[in-house]
């Protein structure tokens, strides 16, 4: 089966008029594990995470997110390019002022991950809960110890 796109948008990236078939989809599909590696690796340095804790309160300068930091101005500009191709910062350059701002959809797409997985594993834990109160139950009318 084939579906056809016309100038449409398709997972935020502009689609050329043309037919795309279920292995372009599922490659799509399966490119938010990869989107979610690069999220999580960026987030794994702590210069970047204060960068995105500072981008939390508004847009801020390159000058102003390098200015708590103890690196060199161009340390702070690589370390917005990863956090800009892992797609958790836009940037625009104004004269010659680059202005920072966070992605909140990209932080809402590591947030809805986590809270599969948490509510995946509170489930396992109320029925390990329940399983453990049975047991237990059971020990206590069985005249066990």
């Amino acid at each position: 089966m084939r579906l056809e796109f016309r100038n449409e948008t398709l997972a935020g990236s502009k689609v050329f008029s043309g037919q795309l078939n279920w292995a372009t989809i599922l490659k799509r599909m399966l490119h938010q594990p990869e989107q979610l590696d690069l999220m999580f690796q960026a987030l794994a340095d702590p210069n970047r995470r204060q960068m995105v804790q500072r981008l939390c309160e508004g847009p801020a300068s390159v000058s102003e997110l390098a200015q708590p930091l103890q690196m060199t101005l161009s340390a702070v500009v690589q370390h917005l390019a990863v956090l800009e191709g892992a797609g958790l910062v836009r940037s625009q350059k104004v004269g010659r002022v680059r202005t920072c701002q966070l992605d909140t959809q990209a932080l809402q797409a590591a947030e809805r991950w986590i809270s599969e997985r948490r509510s995946l594993w509170e489930r396992r834990f109320d029925r390990l809960g329940a399983f453990l109160a049975e047991q237990d139950q059971d020990l206590k009318e069985g005249g066990g110890q």
